[in-house]
């Protein structure tokens, strides 16, 4: 299992749209998650950031989240939440949401 954290910026006009959306989100959306082999997911907020914690469990990183960006539906809920976000100017040149160095863990 390898622990992600990310990192993005929620735009504050957009921020109650963005929290009515993870209040609810989609079944399928859901179920990917978990086909993609993607275990405790969370996502915080605070001061204009969002931050996610999630723990992947599968042997293909890339090939499970290419699996998830293939998907329609994935693709409708990401349509839905994107004008709600602002990526980071320090991020990857592939990435929306900027992946963080874990600098600490403890169980």
């Amino acid at each position: 299992m390898k622990r992600y954290g990310m990192i993005i910026r929620v735009r504050p006009d957009k921020l109650d749209e963005y929290k009515r959306l993870h209040a609810n989100v989609w079944p399928n959306v859901l179920a990917k998650i978990r086909q993609c082999n993607i275990r405790n997911y969370s996502i915080y907020y605070k001061d204009g950031i969002l931050f996610s914690y999630f723990e992947y469990i599968g042997a293909d990183y890339d090939a499970d989240m290419n699996k998830m960006a293939a998907d329609p539906t994935t693709q409708e809920w990401w349509a839905v939440c994107k004008p709600c976000q602002e990526p980071l100017e320090s991020r990857a040149e592939d990435e929306w949401w900027a992946q963080m160095e874990e600098v600490f863990h403890c169980d």
